[in-house]
């Protein structure tokens, strides 16, 4: 019996950006393989091609060369249709500013990525409610935005990432936002959800959340510098 495909196969990534003398290289050469139930931080100062990484690894940009396979889906030669149906389906992203619909309540926010599916209403709601519940806000469905704090927030945001069951959980500085207790919060569900055996991959520029992957991988001037494994000891265990 085979192996399963990899969540994240590149090779050879390459991002451009202007021509000429003001050409500018992004990623110069990135190879990258990240195996299911894998929890990956990408790390790396500002300018060393990490955002553009995920950009690309979320589907949101395609490089100047390279190869990406997402859960064995050659993503390079999709059109803007498809590539929104991959965004939808195969990733859960997680912002640093959490990206709600500001006058939804939550159960809604967490609802949205189902309706673009065309899930029907009443599964949309069975699901969104399973969702909420995983992070710990069964007793919040019907608040809005404004009336939760920074660390509810995120966790709706985590919530709508899951509700599609993606491939991949994409986090963007996911704590960028919030305070010690709230990272301490998000830092654990993600650890739960990364022990249940989701895949997730994180950028970000703190240690203490680098520290809860098994795995960190540094860019530095758009190639990789280091990759290696890790103990987490603060990860939680399902």
């Amino acid at each position: 019996m085979s192996a399963p495909a990899p969540v994240v196969q590149v090779r050879g990534l390459t991002k451009e950006y202007g021509r000429g003398d003001a050409a500018v290289q992004a990623l110069r050469g990135v190879d990258l393989t990240v195996a299911a139930g894998d929890f990956v931080a990408v790390m790396g100062s500002s300018g060393s091609g990490k955002s553009t990484l995920m950009n690309i690894l979320g589907c949101l940009d395609t490089p100047t060369s390279g190869r990406y396979l997402l859960d064995g889906l050659d993503v390079g030669g999709l059109d803007e249709h498809q590539l929104s149906l991959v965004r939808n389906r195969r990733i859960g992203f997680v912002f640093q500013s959490f990206n709600l619909i500001p006058r939804t309540t939550a159960l809604a926010n967490v609802e949205l990525p189902l309706a673009y599916a065309g899930v029907r209403a009443r599964e949309r709601r069975r699901r969104a409610l399973a969702a909420l519940d995983l992070v710990g806000l069964s007793e919040r469905l019907h608040h809005r935005p404004n009336e939760l704090s920074g660390g509810q927030q995120q966790r709706v945001a985590v919530a709508r990432a899951l509700v599609t069951a993606p491939a991949m959980l994409l986090a963007d500085e996911p704590t960028g936002n919030l305070d010690s207790r709230s990272t301490a919060e998000i830092l654990d569900i993600v650890s739960r959800l990364n022990a249940s055996g989701r895949t997730v991959v994180v950028i970000t520029h703190e240690d203490e959340v680098a520290a809860r992957a098994k795995r960190v991988v540094r860019l530095v001037d758009g190639l990789v510098a280091e990759d290696r494994r890790q103990d987490a000891p603060w990860a939680v265990t399902a």
